[in-house]
């Protein structure tokens, strides 16, 4: 028997009409019914709610993300082909793959970009070391902030670029200058962003650790270091563009070899496609480089679930 509350001149519809209507689950297998025909059953009249994000075409992420760069390839050919471009000013497309193959066919393109990965291997690894062990030692002690902090942002202000030609006096025109540059240009940011994180750490965390019987060591390796992680690996990100940007400035200074050295041969004789050429690879490398901290990233902070858009 169903109750209605209705009141007899009201336009609201009667419980008792619409409960006839519903095909519960009770009911079909009363019936006879299958049970592959039990989850199907809904209200009759009534329709399911679909998520607006579910209508929608989706149109795969990677052909998104390739758009932009085709449409600029296009464009560029275009202008090249109609003469608004010249090839003394900008070489067309078709020109500079041109180039690449010839460069990738006689070797001198391998061997400057492995020349150019190991400087850019040895001032990082240096970088990361002496940046992350100075942000500990700065982050995790008030003594160790007092002396190491005001320092490293004194030196930080001062353009690393700018210290060529006194690494040059110091170290000589061999590789120690070029790792020297890309050393520097990567310990300031991974120290910001490593000091940044650890400073970050929620203060309750370090009290619910310390109440939980936790020693000092215990503390850092549980709760600090998982807590500055995601800066630290932002900071990686970052100090791998600058390392690129400073193997730029450090190739084009008394090199003999590596990416910088092409561009810089190439600037002599005005060969605008090799001088192309070599920025793509610089592009392409540090696209990759990127992609494997990101990669990284995602493998370490796992357990962080965070927003990635919509």
């Amino acid at each position: 028997m169903s109750i209605s509350h209705a009141p007899p001149d009201s336009q609201e519809p009667d419980i008792s009409d619409i409960s006839q209507q519903v095909n519960s689950p009770r009911d079909a297998v009363g019936s006879g019914a299958t049970p592959d025909d039990i989850p199907n059953a809904t209200p009759t009249g009534l329709e399911p709610i679909v998520p607006a994000s579910s209508r929608r075409t989706r149109v795969p992420r990677w052909l998104r993300r390739t758009t932009g760069p085709v449409l600029l390839l296009i464009l560029w050919q275009l202008l090249s082909a109609t003469g608004v471009l010249t090839p003394d000013v900008l070489a067309s497309p078709g020109r500079i793959a041109q180039v690449a193959g010839d460069l990738i066919a006689d070797g001198s393109l391998a061997s400057a970009m492995t020349t150019s990965l190991q400087r850019v291997a040895g001032g990082l690894l240096l970088g990361t070391v002496i940046g992350t062990g100075l942000a500990l030692v700065s982050g995790l002690f008030r003594v160790g902030e007092d002396i190491v902090d005001a320092p490293v942002q004194m030196l930080r202000t001062v353009p690393f670029v700018g210290l060529i030609p006194l690494f040059i006096i110091w170290f000589g025109i061999g590789e120690a200058p070029k790792i020297a540059i890309i050393t520097l240009g990567v310990t300031f940011p991974l120290y910001l962003n490593v000091y940044a994180g650890i400073r970050g750490v929620d203060s309750q965390l370090i009290e619910a650790g310390e109440s939980l019987g936790l020693s000092r060591w215990g503390l850092v390796r549980h709760v600090i270091l998982p807590g500055a992680l995601p800066g630290a690996m932002t900071g990686l990100r970052y100090s791998l563009g600058i390392a690129w940007l400073a193997l730029v400035f450090a190739e084009q200074v008394n090199a003999d070899s590596g990416i910088g050295f092409l561009m810089v041969q190439a600037r002599d004789f005005l060969r605008t496609d090799v001088i192309v050429v070599c920025l793509i690879v610089y592009a392409f490398l540090g696209l990759l480089a990127d992609f494997i901290v990101r990669t990284l990233e995602r493998l370490l902070l796992q357990w962080r679930p965070t927003f990635t858009g919509r």
